[in-house]
């Protein structure tokens, strides 16, 4: 097999400060808490110190966004609210370059994907709602739906820009302001947008975003002159937060974790399958709250598939997320890669046969070969519980009633996959997958015209589409 030549991005293109303060009503402030360390996960480098938000910053962001609401966005008419989100938009793509390397740097990524994904689909989302800023009266959600007002909102690290976009759009479309505290792990593309919102002459107020740990965002969560919280992350901190939440008026929407069924019937086209699983499950490192963790497959050509998918994964370069080349980055944490390598170990004591991509990691930072396991049952914890690194449970199934049976098998409900040549069996199974999302013949697709969101312990509510602006209205 021949060799590619590396072919790095350039991080000269990101002006990295060695600080950075919160964004507070159009200005930066010094945090009042200890600030932290934030760190490139491929080499363990400090990138910059950041600020942490007290419960004091806390009530300053929300009072700024309140103000904001009360006194210049809540009034503004929509066609005004869409050219502001219409320059932010055009911003982002005219500054994507250098949004994609610093998004791989501080998270770990494979440039192509924070290239061609993450940065394409941000801009995306703010041209779409920016569309509907001066329609909303037409969103089939009533004839005069008015907004909720302040908007609390906590994003994770594994796309730290793009879930940014899907709640900061959608928010400012319906003419709520925003305090957002991105995680602790990847918070310089959050501050890098404070800029793009300067640059775009956004009101100071409406978009505030505060850096923090867990303790920043419950005081984010429980403030009383917050109307509406959105939050992505653990199923387990989603459960405190809607808990928290109980018994105030505020609106909430959680889109929490997964362990979504990638289910592969005999008649599918084989090598295109085995790209939707690699896609599916190794996207991302597997950072991805709707990756394909399980695969199901027929009996009949699950040899034959896993043949192929072995032979696929042995091609896969894992490395440097700066060079173009790279197909699995870096694990974003110590910690997570720590939990990966623990429910790893762990589904080998269960049993599990387990299959890792020949590859060499790099000696410094947190890297996880791409990994398989085989043998595996529907009590194996790898097939129960939400991993969020690169690794596959592998089941077999006979019948459709018993792939649906196996897939629904879990306390989750995000998202599937079907790969099938018959149309009538897409239909059939995406009616009885207890999924938000099913996929067919395709895994990983986004498009910010389509709601996405899950059922059971995945979350409520949904993002995206018109059915996102339902979240940010009073209707």
């Amino acid at each position: 097999m021949f060799e590619y030549a590396p072919a790095p991005e350039s991080r000269d293109i990101v002006d990295i400060k060695p600080s950075y303060g919160l964004f507070v009503n159009g200005e930066w402030t010094d945090g009042k808490g200890e600030a932290f360390k934030t760190i490139n996960p491929a080499t363990e480098e400090t990138l910059a110190e950041v600020a942490c938000a007290t419960d004091a910053d806390v009530d300053a962001a929300v009072a700024a966004a309140r103000a904001a609401y009360d006194k210049v966005w809540g009034p503004m008419p929509g066609r005004e609210r869409a050219k502001y989100l219409y320059r932010i938009a055009r911003i982002i793509q005219e500054r994507g370059r250098e949004l994609a390397v610093l998004e791989s740097l501080d998270n770990g990524k494979p440039i192509r994907e924070s290239r061609d994904v993450d940065i394409p689909l941000v801009a995306a989302h703010f041209f779409y709602y920016a569309g509907w800023a001066d329609k909303l009266g037409y969103a089939g959600l009533g004839p005069n739906p008015r907004p909720l007002g302040v908007a609390g909102q906590v994003i994770p690290w594994n796309f730290p820009l793009l879930m940014l976009a899907w709640k900061i759009a959608p928010a400012l479309a319906c003419g709520n302001t925003v305090v957002l505290k991105p995680a602790e792990t990847t918070p310089l593309t959050a501050l890098l947008f404070a800029e793009i919102c300067r640059q775009a002459d956004l009101p100071p107020g409406v978009v505030n975003i505060l850096t923090g740990a867990g303790e920043t965002g419950a005081a984010l969560v429980n403030h009383p002159d917050v109307n509406k919280v959105a939050f992505t992350g653990s199923t387990e901190v989603g459960r405190r937060i809607a808990e928290s939440v109980a018994g105030t008026r505020k609106k909430l929407t959680l889109e929490l974790g997964g362990k979504a069924a990638n289910i592969v019937f005999d008649d599918a086209a084989i090598d295109q399958a085995v790209e939707g699983v690699v896609n599916g499950i190794f996207f991302n490192q597997g950072h991805v709250c709707c990756a394909g963790s399980r695969l199901l497959l027929q009996e009949s050509v699950a040899e034959d598939f896993l043949a192929r998918l072995r032979r696929r994964m042995g091609t896969l370069r894992v490395g440097d997320p700066l060079d173009k080349n790279t197909d699995v980055g870096a694990i974003n944490s110590a910690e997570q890669l720590e939990r990966i390598r623990a429910l790893s170990e762990i589904g080998e004591a269960e049993g599990g046969e387990r299959y890792t991509a020949p590859c060499e990691l790099p000696e410094r930072g947190f890297w996880f070969a791409p990994t398989i396991f085989t043998g595996v049952s529907q009590s194996h914890r790898i097939a129960r519980e939400e991993i969020f690194g690169p690794v596959l449970s592998v089941l077999t199934f006979r019948t459709p009633e018993e792939a649906v049976a196996k897939a629904n098998n879990t306390p989750y409900g995000l998202s599937a996959g079907v790969w099938t040549e018959k149309g009538s069996r897409i239909l059939w199974m995406a009616d009885r997958l207890r999924a938000g999302v099913v996929w067919a013949n395709t895994f990983n697709k986004f498009d910010p015209t389509s709601p996405f969101g899950g059922y059971k312990e995945s979350g409520y509510g949904r993002e995206g589409g018109r059915h996102g602006l339902e979240a940010y209205l009073d209707v």
